[in-house]
């Protein structure tokens, strides 16, 4: 037996153990419905189910490596030519991974192999430091402070803009975790639905500050004089201002100056801002806008501001909101390049939330947990070590022969690292 046929077993127990317990989508029958099998790497798409009973069936002889369903609604979700599916509207879709942004723990468990020059090394670079090449092959790795900060991401994009600025209920909005770097967060309301991929655009710009005027919300270079921004005026010009208030009454000098280097200003620029910085703490609480720092420019304002905002904004997939025909991972569904469950969350249910060692058993995702003992063979050069369940596993290297608890197992297997003994 394949580990590909041994796994895909795997995931059709699980399919049947959990009948008829699988979570029921909004207008689940207009949906289109795709799937990534074991033996392919292509999706089979274009399908549709009456009922979450026939999905279920269809899972239980298949057991896919991927499940996905449709943000949009159509009449006819199973027409392959997507001019006759008769669109009818999309939920806003939203995906926060962490494949698609920097965090330090990157660089103690992500992997990258140079295509060209085969040099190799940890973390996120946009080029080869030895070739200047931008083809790799990586292994991505997950650990709890990524997945905590995907999920600060996500209440900060619910509790900072979706709720306050665009006035969306809590009870229009569903987040899942993905099963592996991320969540999803869905908005399922009929105003929303109607949203063009260009007014979507629109809301992927402001909630991560992409194409912000200054100018619009303020600054201004009148003589020798800069006019700031000030907490008055709403939106993006109060959460920056109470941002710049909360990193100075925060940071410690040298905090600051990191942060100030990261934004791209000099360092004796960095030195008049210290030098000021009381004062300039003083300027903004009081929401005074004339602000006055030594060698600081509209040009340097600019570039503080700019650093702010990518501060603020939230980490999203652009192309993912923008695209109305896009599929999602079905919550219940079992994740590929894991074996841990897409599980749906209340919002009152994210906060504590910890998909590596959850302690609600109806929330956790790790549905194969056991503490069988399973004889499995490291495949890659070098696999990070992981820590489920409060157990640490690894790291290992190519050849090492194991014994692990069957999640990790399954864990390991799934992410293609490994093979059965």
């Amino acid at each position: 037996m394949t580990d590909y046929t041994y796994l895909k077993r795997l995931f059709q127990a699980y399919y049947k153990k959990i009948k008829p317990n699988i979570p029921v989508v909004n207008s689940f029958e207009q949906r289109e419905f795709g799937f990534i099998p074991w033996d392919k790497h292509i999706m089979i798409r274009h399908l549709s189910f009456k009922t979450s009973e026939y999905l279920l069936k269809d899972l239980i002889q298949t057991g896919h490596r991927h499940v996905y369903s449709s943000g949009s609604l159509y009449l006819q979700p199973d027409n392959s030519d997507m001019n006759k599916k008769q669109y009818i509207g999309c939920d806003l879709i939203i995906d926060i991974d962490v494949d698609h942004f920097y965090t330090p723990c990157k660089d103690n468990h992500d992997r990258w192999y140079c295509k060209e020059c085969g040099e190799s090394g940890n973390g996120m670079p946009s080029k080869c430091p030895k070739c200047k090449k931008t083809k790799f092959n990586t292994l991505n790795w997950i650990c709890d402070d990524c997945l905590k900060t995907a999920k600060q991401e996500i209440i900060k994009l619910v509790y900072e803009f979706l709720i306050p600025d665009f006035g969306i209920r809590e009870s229009d909005i569903k987040v899942a975790f993905s099963g592996h770097r991320g969540y999803h967060l869905k908005v399922e309301n009929e105003k929303i639905r109607k949203l063009t991929s260009e007014a979507r655009r629109e809301i992927v710009d402001y909630v991560t500050g992409e194409n912000i005027s200054f100018e619009i919300l303020g600054l201004r270079e009148v003589g020798t004089n800069i006019y700031g921004l000030t907490k008055r005026n709403m939106d993006w010009s109060q959460k920056i201002v109470t941002k710049i208030e909360d990193i100075l009454n925060s940071y410690s000098d040298i905090q600051l100056e990191r942060l100030l280097l990261k934004f791209g200003l000099k360092r004796h620029i960095i030195t008049s801002f210290l030098n000021s910085k009381d004062e300039f703490i003083d300027t903004i609480s009081k929401n005074r806008n004339l602000w006055i720092i030594p060698n600081f420019g509209i040009a340097t304002w600019k570039s503080f501001l700019y650093g702010i905002v990518h501060e603020i904004g939230a980490e999203i997939d652009e192309p993912v909101t923008i695209d109305i025909h896009r599929l999602i991972r079905y919550p219940g569904s079992l994740h590929g390049a894991t074996g841990f469950k897409v599980q749906e969350l209340g919002l009152n249910e994210l906060n504590s939330f910890n998909p590596l060692n959850e302690n609600n058993e109806k929330l956790d995702p790790i549905v194969f947990k056991s503490k069988n003992l399973q004889k499995i063979e490291i495949l890659e050069p070098f696999v990070p070590s992981t820590k489920i369940a409060g157990d640490v596993f690894g790291p290992f290297k190519k050849g090492d022969k194991i014994e692990v608890p069957h999640h990790i197992a399954v864990f390991l297997l799934c992410k293609g690292v490994a093979k059965t003994l």
